[in-house]
């Protein structure tokens, strides 16, 4: 007993110290993360609107869309709906995950009103080998088209990764999409995360009656 009372006299600064400095890592934390998310929300909308720019408004159009994938996984995804002047539909933007060379690539991903074409994508966040797999979002300074310029205007369908194709072939909007050089599994990460997601929101986008039945 008077070793526990020696102890506690002893320590009792170090207890309240301990308590009082995890309390504020507490607060700190969940203030952080708040503003991380305000963040994240605030890039999502610029970049849905640098993708769909007649859009005047993007309103949530199915919420917590479940995506089955690879090995069980299912993620969510909310579905936005973008809003021309007269209020009527003339696009729909998700965000949409997989995994890259180095860690996962979140990307936003825009279709038409009618899901049958691809506005084009941009990265939320990724963090694939400077210069090589980070050409998935940014210019190459070598090369007469960038990779994303590929996804814009083609159909909304399952897509083919090439390794190499000549110019006029990387120029032609279609289902084929040439890698970028150097960063193979980069590029075909971006395809997969694109063929994981495309049919699965286009048929939830039908159930809900948000596009036709294609009929």
């Amino acid at each position: 007993m008077l070793k526990i009372k020696h102890f506690i006299q002893e320590s009792w600064l170090l207890i309240v110290a301990s308590f009082a400095f995890g309390l504020l890592i507490a607060v700190a934390s969940a203030s952080l993360d708040a503003r991380i998310k305000q963040n994240e929300k605030d890039k999502l909308d610029n970049l849905m609107k640098s993708l769909i720019s007649d859009a005047n408004d993007f309103q949530i159009a199915i919420e917590q869309a479940e995506i089955p994938g690879d090995r069980g996984r299912v993620e969510t995804t909310d579905v936005y709906k973008a809003l021309g002047e007269d209020g009527g539909v003339i696009g729909f933007a998700f965000v949409a995950v997989g995994a890259g060379f180095a860690d996962k690539i979140k990307l936003v991903i825009a279709v038409d009103g009618k899901c049958e074409k691809f506005f084009g994508f941009k990265v939320l966040s990724s963090n694939e080998t400077p210069g090589f797999g980070s050409k998935i979002k940014d210019d190459d300074p070598e090369s007469d088209v960038d990779f994303a310029d590929q996804f814009k205007g083609a159909p909304a369908q399952e897509f083919e990764l090439i390794k190499t194709g000549k110019l006029e072939v990387i120029k032609k909007i279609d289902s084929q999409i040439v890698a970028i050089s150097g960063a193979t599994v980069s590029s075909d990460a971006v395809v997969k995360i694109f063929n994981m997601y495309t049919d699965k929101i286009r048929e939830q986008l039908r159930q809900k009656g948000l596009i036709g039945d294609g009929k």
